[in-house]
């Protein structure tokens, strides 16, 4: 009974409670939309070509990170919550890649289709930058997991901050070709986006340049490669030490969360496609009917 007390009193699992609930919940919010894109029906057949798409990168997202809320680790450091194969930093790292590119293509689609609707060619030069800058923050990622290099995480995150702010410039290019709820939309995605970069540029970048200058100053050898790479699939560390995972918390619970409602939205909208042409700025404004002159 003791044990269970403190348990309950840990803040690290009440925290991993909440990503857990958190992300049964999207997976509910997945399925529903699933069903109202698909008619009602259920079928996948009745969804078009690009709703499919769009549902099917948003799945790799929403149960990516469903994944990894129910099965958390930090990747430099080796640690873990389960002691499972499937907690190990291989493994979540392979997951985290394909969800993060399915993402960040999610939000390649969106840009590019509002760009035609609205012939503005910056927003689709800016979704033809997203998914390659994306690939090369992944690999970073790897560098930095199997070199257990820090500063490699600090370069993606920033590449991170690059790509949506590219995105940023894109939605700021669409607002005033908008209105209604489209308009809206694009509004909170600048407004997430730039809570985004923030977050990014004062906490995130920071400590990872942060960890990186206390090892280098320790002299922590890093590993090889090939090395680092079997380490990855076969070392991990159980703990639930709030102050192994404090570092964490922040970036994870917002990542988990905010990040896949971005997701799902990004869905809703793609959907929209056959009414966002009316909901172009111009369309809104009906012309002014000019009467003739009568005289008599």
């Amino acid at each position: 009974m003791r044990a269970q007390s403190r348990a309950l009193s840990n803040p690290v699992a009440l925290w991993w409670a909440m990503l857990t609930l958190v992300s049964l919940a999207n997976i509910v919010f997945w399925f529903i939309l699933y069903r109202e894109l698909a008619g009602g029906s259920g079928s996948a057949t009745s969804l078009s070509s690009q709703s499919g798409q769009m549902l099917a990168l948003s799945a790799a997202y929403v149960f990516g990170c469903a994944f990894r809320s129910v099965l958390p680790r930090a990747d430099v450091q080796r640690i873990c919550l389960v002691d499972s194969w499937l907690s190990s930093i291989f493994v979540g790292r392979s997951v985290a890649t394909i969800a993060e590119i399915a993402f960040a293509a999610q939000w390649a689609i969106i840009l590019a289709q509002l760009g035609a609707i609205a012939d503005a060619d910056t927003a689709v030069n800016m979704a033809r930058l997203i998914v390659p800058i994306i690939v090369v923050a992944e690999i970073c990622s790897w560098y930095a997991v199997v070199t257990k290099n820090f500063l490699y995480n600090a370069i993606e995150n920033s590449l991170w901050a690059v790509a949506f702010l590219l995105v940023g410039i894109g939605l700021g290019r669409l607002l005033p070709e908008f209105d209604g709820l489209v308009r809206g939309l694009l509004i909170a995605g600048l407004v997430g986006i730039a809570c985004y970069l923030a977050f990014l540029v004062v906490v995130d970048v920071p400590m990872y340049v942060k960890r990186w200058r206390i090892e280098r100053a320790a002299g922590v050898p890093l590993l090889h490669p090939l090395v680092g790479l079997r380490d990855s699939a076969t070392q991990w560390t159980v703990t639930h030490e709030f102050e192994h995972w404090k570092e964490e918390i922040a970036w994870m619970s917002l990542y988990f969360s905010a990040a896949v409602w971005g997701s799902l939205a990004l869905c809703a909208l793609s959907a929209m496609n056959d009414h966002l042409p009316q909901a172009r700025a111009q369309a809104s404004a009906p012309a002014a009917i000019v009467q003739p002159v009568q005289t008599r």
